[in-house]
């Protein structure tokens, strides 16, 4: 009997042993296995590499949230060639490092703007001849001065670090600490401690049901505007999308000691056939900021985006939308980002306080 206890524990000595070897043996060739596919995804990205896609052309199409809303192109369209008017020389090629994750490829990139407009309209703009002159634009002395909305309130950016948070749908979120909305609250915060007032509106007008945003944040403005007539600008505050087939874009700019998204102001024109009398002191406002902004950061903005839809911008001139980083950035990409334009454009905006000449 004392013979077969010895034999039994033996036996589960060894069997214990033999266990923890095969375990062993599995981790080390799972470890294997994760190390060859990452190189084989490092390889990949490397002969990608070779021949980077501009994210603002083709052949990977940057669509904006913004443009989605109120203008669906059909799927088996080519998209119409854009023409990009600038005062300074050719800009770089786009540069762009792609990074990869487990469910989803980030490509980062940075889109040089300076004093240059993307222009989608048959108009054809001298950009010199609109920065030679005021906006047009006269901040009341008296009441509320700037109303900050937005129409795609859900917005929201790739999560990261401590900023979690339950998605409503791909990059979206009620979660106001991490959606645009967040953003909407710091730039106010800066505009506020320049001595700007501000209302900052943060309803949801694209949740739960994102068709007829642009209708709901319309008809706050115009309540905003039959309450207080004297309000000279109005900033839709958007997140971008940038990416197709499986790519999504983050851009970042190339400002020192700061990780920071970049950013992008949209103007609207008559050029759909709707009315829209104001659209070119809208987009000379845009070129104001994007001249303030761009002579402390140089590399923050992209180009001004002139668009033939009208995105409420009819409604009162000194209406723009900004798109602040893409949904490939982080949320602290993003509030670094505004927080250097925060940083340039309230000071432009303290100078509309004076009467123009």
């Amino acid at each position: 009997m004392e013979f077969n206890k010895k034999m039994a524990l033996a036996a589960l000595l060894i069997l214990c042993v033999y266990l923890l070897s095969a375990e062993g043996f599995l981790k080390i060739r799972g470890e294997k296995l994760i190390k060859e596919t990452v190189a084989e995804e490092s390889v990949n990205a490397d002969v990608q590499e070779t021949q980077p896609q501009d994210a603002e052309t083709a052949p990977v199409q940057a669509q904006s949230e913004s443009g989605q809303a109120e203008q669906q192109p059909k799927p088996e369209e080519e998209p119409a060639e854009e023409e990009e008017i600038s005062c300074e020389a050719e800009t770089e090629p786009l540069r762009a490092v792609m990074e990869t994750v487990w469910d989803e490829e980030i490509r980062e990139t940075c889109i040089q703007g300076g004093l240059s407009i993307k222009n989608a309209t048959s108009y054809e703009i001298d950009v010199r001849e609109m920065l030679s002159q005021k906006p047009g634009i006269v901040l009341p002395e008296e009441g509320p001065q700037i109303l900050i909305i937005h129409t795609h309130g859900s917005e929201a950016y790739t999560q990261a670090g401590l900023d979690h948070y339950e998605s409503n749908d791909d990059h979206r979120t009620a979660n106001k600490e991490f959606n645009i909305i967040r953003i909407g609250d710091e730039l106010t915060k800066i505009f506020e401690e320049a001595g700007l007032r501000v209302i900052h509106d943060r309803e949801i007008y694209d949740y739960p049901s994102y068709t007829g945003s642009y209708r709901r944040s319309g008809e706050a403005v115009e309540k905003y505007l039959e309450q207080y007539p004297d309000i000279a600008v109005v900033l839709d505050v958007h997140r971008d999308a940038l990416g197709a087939n499986g790519v999504v874009y983050k851009t970042m700019a190339e400002e020192k000691g700061v990780c920071a998204s970049q950013i992008m102001l949209l103007a609207g024109s008559d050029n759909s056939g709707l009315y829209h009398p104001d659209w070119k002191t809208n987009l000379s406002l845009a070129l104001y900021l994007q001249n303030a902004v761009t002579a402390r950061h140089p590399s923050l903005m992209r180009p001004v985006s002139l668009v033939r839809e009208r995105y409420n911008q009819q409604l009162t001139k000194g209406s723009l939308i900004i798109e602040v980083g893409s949904s490939g950035n982080t949320l602290q990409e993003a509030l670094a980002a505004i927080r250097l334009f925060g940083d340039a454009a309230a000071p432009a905006l303290c100078e509309l306080n004076k009467q123009l000449d």
